[in-house]
């Protein structure tokens, strides 16, 4: 077994937080977890943006005048992992009343098109604007333990399939070498007179991320997607997650 310097750039994790986390959803007996997985990110230093969950129209008011506009509303359901499918994202919020216009869609629309889905409530976000979506994610490995992957986020993972992977724990090169190997690092570089993106940061997310599922055996999968990297200096940012823990 390769041995690695598992040391983060700055403050340790906060492990007894992470676990934690992860204990309340093995006694609720939930395997994956979504939103309420966004303190392991705290808990590991990993940017995210600021997010909050509420279970009615009231709440989701309340809190969109808090975090402040635009906003970004996404359905928390277990049932509905792709949420745009089933109208459960909506974009650039502006007000009170968008707001609330939002969530009697999703509660009264999603139910026809997923009869099956339990809506918990709604998730609000910032919205980010600028930057580029980055994906950070990872999967047990039967023979080779965790298998870290990074490439673009959003729907160009799918599309493009451009992804370089690597067996965590990584060091520094091992996670710059990740993000330099993809076909479309000339995007995040700068391309046409772009200036670069903070490539320092994504290294850094990578690092935190080997530390976190070397730490926790137990998860089986876990997926940073989007994470928004931004200009060169100005750090990046989770915007969604999903973490699922083995059964046994």
């Amino acid at each position: 077994m390769k041995q690695v310097d598992l040391s983060l750039s700055e403050s340790g994790p906060d492990r007894v937080l992470a676990a934690e986390i992860l204990r309340a959803a093995r006694e609720a007996e939930r395997c994956t977890l979504g939103l309420e997985s966004f303190g392991i990110l705290k808990a590991y230093g990993i940017p995210a943006v600021r997010t909050a969950f509420t279970k009615t129209e009231e709440e989701a008011f309340g809190v969109a005048e808090e975090i402040g506009y635009p906003l970004v509303m996404k359905v928390v359901s277990p049932q509905i992992s792709h949420k745009s499918d089933v109208g459960g994202i909506r974009l650039s919020l502006e007000n009170g009343d968008e707001v609330r216009a939002a969530y009697r869609d999703m509660m009264e629309n999603i139910p026809e098109k997923r009869p099956d889905a339990v809506l918990e409530g709604v998730q609000l976000q910032q919205m980010l604007s600028g930057g580029k979506e980055v994906i950070i994610g990872m999967v047990q490995d039967p023979t080779f333990g965790p298998m870290l992957m990074f490439g673009l986020g959003g729907v160009y993972v799918e599309i493009l399939k451009d992804v370089q992977f690597a067996i965590a724990p990584v060091d520094e090169e091992e996670a710059r070498g990740m993000v330099t190997g993809i076909k479309t690092y000339p995007l995040l570089a700068g391309a046409r007179g772009e200036k670069p993106s903070d490539i320092d940061a994504l290294i850094d997310a990578i690092l935190r991320v080997s530390r976190l599922v070397c730490d926790f055996p137990e998860i089986e999968e876990f997926e940073i997607n989007p994470m928004m990297v931004l200009e060169e200096g100005t750090g990046a940012c989770a915007v969604d997650m999903r973490l699922k823990l083995k059964k046994n």
